[in-house]
């Protein structure tokens, strides 16, 4: 991406644009928090495992080698019956530990994002193998950021590894003069000293990495106004487009009514502005129902077709403009206009009736 292109992208990203790339795998990451885990796990796995679990194994094995004049290795079946032993003691061992690194790796990857599955990201790609890319990651921002926090975990580590040595020193000195079976005690001890203080030097390490992960991302997620304007096309559609078929709509909509005016029964109107049909059919509906409305230039061709299939045009201003504001087309008129609509049916049934005779 040229900087003319990251100079330009200045918009805060839209809620679309984070979706769609959460969906394609692109989710802030920190590649610290793993390491937290581990940490946590080995904490985990010194405190309540590994002393217990090194008992236990140190039992069955030296109990193992006591009976040893006892095991038969006449062939090869006798063999894998002690090594089948030998196994499940070492698994029943390992087991606790590997399932406590297992629970902290993935707790550490579910609590940043959602887990989903995403054949993209694994795909080859030879762009990746770009020597330009690869130096403008390893010498761009992203690229010192991880500099910085590889030394501060070397000076931090390396703090706190001095200092537990030097406040253990006279334990360190001592344990050369004790009996040799409380040295991996001791051991023990100095190590889960060490680890704890290593966590939570990582535990602020993590913190800073999570929100600044989660600000490169969105930074780098960032959206120029051109592209916001075309999402919003893409999304809402193109106006011009969107205009055309509102148009289209209109003009088949119009071409129905006018279709619909040969069936009405009258037309009321105010002579020149506004055009409402009515058709009455008793068998049909209890009331008219409004096959066509319009004003100006439509009302007039309303009036025109109407007159066309000898349709009864009535002029009654007030009536005209009342019906063409309160009602919808191919629905009933409401209760308020029952009195004024049948007094002018019965008018006009009554000049047929005339006409007829």
């Amino acid at each position: 991406m040229s900087e003319e292109d990251k100079d330009s992208k200045t918009e805060e990203p839209t809620e679309k644009k984070i979706q769609d790339a959460i969906e394609k795998g692109n989710t802030p990451v920190s590649k610290e928090a793993p390491v937290l885990a581990m940490f946590v796990g080995s904490l985990l796995i010194g405190s309540f495992v590994i002393s217990e679990g090194t008992r236990r194994l140190v039992s069955n094995m030296a109990h193992l080698l006591d009976v040893s004049g006892g095991v038969n290795l006449g062939n090869s079946a006798d063999a894998l019956l002690l090594s089948h032993a030998v196994s499940v003691q070492v698994g029943v061992f390992l087991a606790p530990i590997v399932a406590i690194l297992s629970v902290c790796g993935l707790a550490s990857a579910f609590l940043q994002n959602q887990p989903r599955i995403v054949p993209n990201r694994i795909k080859p790609e030879l762009s990746k193998l770009s020597l330009i890319k690869g130096w403008n990651r390893v010498f761009g921002s992203q690229g010192w950021v991880e500099f910085l926090k590889a030394v501060f975990k070397f000076s931090a580590v390396s703090a706190i590894a001095f200092g537990q040595f030097r406040a253990h020193e006279p334990d360190l000195i001592n344990a050369m003069f004790t009996d040799p079976s409380a040295l991996p005690e001791i051991i023990l001890q100095i190590s889960m000293r060490l680890i704890a203080g290593v966590c939570i030097v990582t535990i602020l390490l993590v913190t800073v990495d999570v929100l600044w992960s989660r600000a490169y991302w969105r930074k780098n997620l960032r959206m120029s106004k051109q592209e916001i304007k075309d999402e919003h096309k893409q999304m809402e559609g193109d106006p011009i487009v969107k205009a055309r078929q509102r148009s289209l709509a209109r003009d088949r909509a119009r071409n129905r009514m006018m279709a619909a005016v040969p069936k009405a029964t009258l037309v009321v109107a105010n002579p020149t502005h506004y055009a409402v049909a009515l058709r009455y059919d008793s068998d049909q509906s209890p009331a008219p129902i409004v096959v066509a409305k319009g004003q100006d230039l439509i009302a007039l061709k309303i009036r025109e077709i109407a007159e066309t299939n000898d349709i009864p045009v009535i002029e009654d201003r007030q009536l005209a403009r009342s019906l063409y504001a309160a009602t919808e087309l191919e629905r009933m008129i409401p209760p308020e206009f029952y009195r004024a609509v049948a007094e002018i049916i019965c008018y006009v049934y009554s000049r047929q009736n005339k006409s007829a005779v």
